[in-house]
């Protein structure tokens, strides 16, 4: 059983279709041609091994963030690299905020870390605070921040991100930032702190191809710091050769394909109003996101499964550290499927 959204295989096999997936905070888009076209052609490298380094595609990668590929290491999906960091590091005493990303936390018990949790209130919009800035102390050794936040979609206030930093920095506490849903911001260069690796070593950076890239079913992402032993000791953390060949060449070739990702942002900019306006016109609580996702409070009962029944899957957010029932989270999709699933959603309620 998954934690996560995007269980279409579980939907199929109770209703025998395919469900309208508002789960998964996946690009709606078809997967662009030239993309494709390149995983197939990779398909004549499948008799033998892929490149264990991923080198060609951390050199694509170099030139597209301005940074060397040696702070670069290629992963099966953001999950893998969130479980090797866990395993490299193997830190005492982390911090995560509540609600966010369940794998942070996941990752680290196993590993018997201790984890605390930084409560984040609805009457904020779920934003993160400067009463984040007295939780850090030299006794922890690790915090996770997810930018913009799953399931809440808000972004932090650079200035406090920035503090954030200095103040990790002065305690010897590393900081992973999840940045895996940056690209689909409206202005991705504003929320980043890319700029940041160079000055600070107890920086990590993730990033996956899965949520702008549509790349979700080959599993490819990265992670970016200068702390060379770092990444050598998270490389080591698991399994080797972790990305295919086919994830390397459909990674070079999206990022060779600006002109999807531009076209994914826009949809996002103009639906993301359109779909939070129709879920307040129903009565739901709709918290204010900046991503390709909408946190939403409603409480009739069981409303995953009335919409199940009508072939639409969302993610139930009981299972969030912070939440609780009645809390939901649908991606943006399309102008169509947005307006189809509105329409369920008003029939349901």
């Amino acid at each position: 059983m998954t934690d996560h959204g995007g269980d279409w295989a579980s939907f199929e096999g109770t209703y025998g279709v395919p469900p309208l997936d508002f789960s998964a905070n996946v690009s709606p888009f078809e997967l662009p041609a030239a993309v494709r076209n390149a995983a197939k052609a990779a398909l004549t490298e499948t008799g033998r091994y892929p490149d264990p380094q991923c080198r060609a595609l951390r050199k694509k990668l170099s030139a597209y963030h301005g940074i060397p590929a040696a702070w670069i290491l290629c992963g099966n999906g953001a999950a893998d690299l969130i479980y090797r960091l866990a395993g490299a590091r193997r830190p005492r005493t982390a911090l995560v905020t509540a609600p966010t990303f369940s794998e942070y936390e996941n990752a680290l018990t196993l590993w018997g870390c201790r984890v605390s949790r930084f409560s984040l209130n609805e009457a904020n919009g779920f934003s993160i605070t400067e009463d984040i800035l007295p939780a850090i102390t030299p006794e922890l050794d690790l915090l996770f921040l997810c930018e913009p936040n799953n399931p809440t979609g808000r972004t932090t206030d650079r200035l406090l991100l920035e503090q954030i930093l200095d103040r990790c920095a002065a305690c010897g506490t590393l900081l992973a930032v999840d940045e895996c849903f940056n690209d689909l911001l409206d202005d991705p260069a504003a929320h980043t702190l890319l700029e940041s690796l160079q000055r600070y070593e107890n920086l990590l950076i993730l990033r996956a191809f899965t949520k702008s890239r549509g790349l979700a079913g080959l599993r490819l992402g990265y992670t970016l710091s200068q702390d060379a032993a770092l990444l050598e000791a998270m490389a080591r953390s698991g399994p080797p050769w972790a990305v295919s060949a086919l994830a390397q060449a459909a990674g070079i070739a999206a990022l060779e394909d600006q002109e999807s990702l531009k076209a994914l942002r826009r949809l996002i900019r103009r639906e993301r109003p359109r779909l939070a306006a129709g879920l307040s016109a129903l009565g739901c609580r709709v918290c204010p996101g900046e991503a390709n996702y909408l946190l939403f409070f409603q409480g009739i009962p069981a409303l995953p499964q009335k919409l199940a029944q009508r072939g639409v899957l969302i993610r139930d957010c009981s299972n969030y550290h912070g939440l609780g029932h009645g809390w939901y989270r649908a991606a943006v999709r399309t102008e169509a499927e947005n307006g189809e699933f509105l329409k369920i959603m008003k029939e349901v309620l």
